[in-house]
């Protein structure tokens, strides 16, 4: 069965939550969080999406964004997880997925 859409109003803030999945880790050292915060930029600025605030624990994540443009947060997810995850699976050696489900 097909994903169904998600409601994305422009100019509404979204409060996105991305845990690691079974609630592991995403994070194992200082290193990481800077790695992702960089790599959020990155996502952010490229699809046009506004970060207000961010809290970063270490099996999950909560931000408030705003796109500025339809499925904007959707793709800065889906960059932010190659990006990201790509990083933190070639540093410790896994294979996988890092995050649960959708955010």
């Amino acid at each position: 069965m097909a994903r169904l859409s998600r409601c994305a109003l422009l100019g509404q803030p979204q409060h996105v939550i991305q845990r690691g999945n079974n609630r592991a880790a995403m994070f194992a050292e200082p290193a990481d969080f800077q790695r992702f915060r960089r790599d959020l930029a990155v996502a952010s600025a490229r699809y046009g999406c506004s970060v207000h605030a961010y809290v970063f624990m270490t099996n999950h994540v909560h931000l408030l964004v705003t796109a500025s443009g339809v499925g904007a947060v959707g793709k800065k997810m889906q960059s932010l997880g190659a990006s990201y995850v790509g990083y933190f699976n070639r540093r410790y050696r896994r294979t996988g997925t890092l995050w649960e489900g959708r955010y």
